[in-house]
């Protein structure tokens, strides 16, 4: 707001309303700036290839997680319907005498999120992996019986 609309235009309030909106604007960058966390998981999510196919019954969720054993992918459900898949795939320790020539196998961590529709049944989930890739199995609900009409008795009054 200018000072000089309400009448005031001395110098120190020039002063104060400058300091005002340079503190205002550092603080706006500070809570709009994105977390290391945040971009990790956004580069592990554009970098994790996956395929969702629906089935009748169910959905099926492939990711590739490449040399990943079993015990270190997680699969969770995350705030009720969102289906969240992670691994991270170390980099092999080097053996001596052994130097790399050419690295172009990712390493890091490999993540997935998915917001599951309301037919989803989260309480049947099956996950499968099997040569670097990951099957999740999410089971439908299934649909709601139609609502029968009601009926309400008249009575004579």
């Amino acid at each position: 707001m200018d000072l000089r609309l309400l009448g005031f235009d001395a110098p120190i309030l020039h002063a104060v309303h400058d300091m005002l909106d340079a503190t205002g604007e550092e603080s706006d960058k500070s809570m709009t700036a994105p977390t290391r966390t945040y971009v990790r998981d956004a580069k592990a999510m554009a970098a994790t290839p996956a395929d969702v196919k629906e089935y009748p019954n169910s959905y099926v969720f492939l990711v590739d997680m490449p040399g990943l054993k079993s015990g270190d992918i997680k699969v969770q459900i995350e705030d009720g319907n969102v289906l969240v898949i992670s691994g991270e795939r170390k980099r092999e320790e080097e053996k001596e005498g052994a130097k790399y020539v050419r690295m172009e196998r990712r390493v890091g961590k490999l993540m997935r999120k998915f917001v599951l529709p309301e037919n989803a049944n989260v309480d049947s989930i099956k996950a499968v992996c099997q040569d670097g890739v990951l099957s999740v199995t999410v089971e439908k609900l299934p649909p709601p019986e139609p609502k029968k009409p009601k009926t309400i008795e008249v009575k004579v009054a």
